[in-house]
Parts: C-alpha cells; structure tokens; sequence
C-alpha cells in the first residue's frame, strides 16, 4: 500500500492562502524551494484538486523559462512538467503536462490509487486534502509555517469527524523563519 503525504505552505495562523487566494506571502527561501523539490522527487504521484491545479497549472510548465528564474525554480519546474499527476475535478473538461483528470467520486480514486503497490504520493489543496483527511487515507503530514498572520483564507486543516492521532517525526528551519513540522498519523 502506498502511502499519502498531504503538505503545503501554510500561514502562522493556518492557512495556505489569504482572502481572494492570495498566497503573496509564501515566497520561499532557496533553500525551501530545494527541499519542496526534494520532497516531490522522493514521491511518484501529486494528486490535485481545482483550485490548486489552476494555479500551479498557471506558471509551472514554463516557470523554467522565466527571466528571473533560479536554479532551484528551474529545477521545481522540470520536476513538476514530467511528473505524474491527477487532478480531481468536476468543472474542468482539460488538463496538460503528464496529467490525468478525474470527475468521479475523489475519495474512491484515491483510495484504490493507495491500494497499489508504489512509492508514495502527495496531495495538495484544502478542499481535496479534507475529503482525505475526513476519509482517514493520510498517512504522514508536511507543514511549512511561515512567519506570517494574514487573519482568514483557505485553512490548511479542514473539520474532523473524529480525532487523528499524529507523531512527530521531524522539524527544521529555513531561512526566513519558515518551520516544518512533519507528523505521521498513528494507526
């Protein structure tokens, strides 16, 4: 079975975007764009919902090619071209850059998608992440903490059921003030 990792940058006080989906406040360090790349290399699938897809879907598939890039981002946008991915999605007919699109019942997919026999996957939007969370399929939880307040958005967190019993496994610092804090849920 693999496993699913549900991680993102996120606000101080917990959110991965501001009020319109202002996520100005996120920009990170060199360092932390090499350890968003690493994490996406040691995993197989991304698995997206909209929102997410829409924006990394924007500037992505040419983020290599921008006149300002760095290294680290030039490297971000190769990785994230070639890898596989799946977008859950019931208002969009098209997607591009290795990607499959599903309409149906997203708890389902991703459940038979962990029932496989491969390496792990990551998922990343708040409205994707809570059905799986709800579902009780995350497996381990990456937060990045940035030094900022921004007083309401989209919650990394969505409402539980039930309680989720985690435990730490890591935490580090970067440049900036960001925090990870990595937890593995207990079963």
């Amino acid at each position: 079975m693999r496993k699913l990792i549900y991680g993102m940058n996120l606000t101080l006080d917990g959110y991965i975007a501001a009020p319109g989906d202002d996520i100005s406040w996120s920009g990170p360090s060199d360092e932390l764009f090499q350890w968003w790349s690493d994490q996406m290399r040691a995993s197989e699938l991304s698995l997206y919902g909209r929102k997410l897809w829409e924006t990394m879907s924007s500037y992505w598939p040419t983020g290599d090619q921008q006149p300002n890039a760095t290294p680290a981002e030039i490297e971000f946008a190769r990785l994230w071209r070639d890898r596989p991915k799946v977008v859950f999605s019931s208002t969009i007919d098209k997607v591009d850059w290795n990607t499959r699109l599903v309409t149906g019942d997203a708890v389902a997919e991703i459940t038979r998608l962990k029932a496989e026999d491969a390496g792990p996957m990551e998922i990343g939007g708040a409205t994707l992440a809570g059905a799986a969370m709800r579902a009780g399929l995350i497996d381990e939880y990456m937060l990045v903490t940035v030094p900022v307040l921004v007083g309401g958005g989209t919650p990394f967190f969505t409402a539980l059921d039930s309680w989720v019993n985690l435990t730490l496994v890591e935490t580090r610092t970067f440049p900036g003030g960001a925090v990870l804090t990595r937890y593995e849920t207990k079963r």
